[in-house]
């Protein structure tokens, strides 16, 4: 009996370490990166130049579907729900923290409801009119807007996006009483503005910069505190008399809380290695993006630093839903 014992036993171990050697190696299908905005915008830009690359490293396709609606509430619900395996991730910028600060909502929260996988770019924002617009500075698009309170709409891609926040941002320091004008994407948003339907928004540049030579938009000032040199021509906001203004969107993936930390590991790894591509940096450089090179660890700090600051700017600013 003891030797039938040893045999079962022996028999065993040798056929757990079978299975556990046959299990499948992440990924053996196609992952899904999903996107909360409407194609055209920066979010939807990056996560499809940089699905290429992932689909080449990983060995499976990385396919990006567009779930726009709710200022990526929709996406970010999905992806929340979704099993943590690394099938289903997000490509997200603050919005959907900002959005849900603002309408008090605790689902899905980004530092808790999500494995922060990799910081994929950050970029500065542009000032961007219709060329009907007659104010070619900042100083004279505010002296323009005090001239007409509560009469100049400004376009963003959604409640709490990078956009939205950048117009609170000249409204509070500038003492002006502008209109917001979300849509469910920044792409969507930049048509009226071109169209003329809407005067102004503030707008990644890589959505914009495009419209922007084809003198469908004029720039009148960006976001950071040091010029991109991409438009190195032109001034800062503050340099343009709002001193200590600064407003950089991040951009990056996530996957559902619970993803198994060699999952993340190998994500952020191969996703590093994209955003190191001679090819893919070119293209990110072209869009004034910095590309983004953060452990997954430095990445879920990050956001949280992220939230304080954001946090308090909506709560200065006074910030709601209607």
């Amino acid at each position: 009996m003891k030797i039938m014992h040893g045999i079962v036993a022996i028999a065993l171990i040798v056929g757990g370490g079978a299975a556990f050697a046959q299990a499948p190696k992440y990924p053996a299908k196609a992952v899904r990166m999903l996107v909360g905005f409407a194609p055209g915008g920066a979010t939807d830009i990056i996560a499809r130049l940089l699905a290429p690359s992932l689909t080449e490293s990983l060995g499976q396709s990385v396919v990006v579907e567009n779930r726009p609606g709710a200022s990526s509430q929709i996406a970010g619900q999905l992806v929340a729900r979704s099993a943590p395996d690394g099938y289903t991730l997000l490509m997200t910028t603050q919005t959907l923290m900002t959005s849900q600060m603002i309408e008090g909502k605790t689902f899905p929260d980004l530092t808790k409801d999500f494995a922060a996988v990799s910081l994929s770019a950050t970029s500065p924002l542009i000032l961007v009119v219709n060329p009907s617009l007659p104010a070619k500075s900042v100083k004279e698009l505010i002296a323009l807007a005090r001239a007409r309170p509560g009469e100049l709409n400004y376009a963003s891609g959604g409640l709490g996006t990078t956009p939205h926040m950048s117009g609170e941002l000249l409204a509070t320091q500038a003492r002006l009483k502008l209109v917001h004008v979300p849509f469910k994407g920044e792409g969507p948003a930049l048509i009226d503005v071109i169209a003329g339907h809407l005067p102004m928004m503030f707008s990644n540049i890589t959505a914009s910069i495009g419209f922007v030579h084809a003198g469908k938009l004029r720039m009148l000032a960006q976001t950071g505190l040091k010029r991109s040199p991409v438009v190195a021509n032109v001034p800062t906001m503050a340099e343009s008399g709002l001193p200590g203004f600064e407003m950089i969107g991040f951009f990056g993936v996530m996957a559902p809380a619970g993803t198994p930390r060699e999952i993340v590991a190998r994500l952020n790894g191969e996703i590093g290695k994209s955003l190191s591509r001679p090819d893919v940096r070119e293209k990110f450089a072209a869009q004034a993006l910095d590309p983004g090179k953060m452990t997954a660890g430095q990445y879920g700090d990050f956001i949280k630093a992220e939230a304080v600051k954001f946090g308090k700017l909506i709560r200065e600013a006074g910030i709601t839903a209607k």
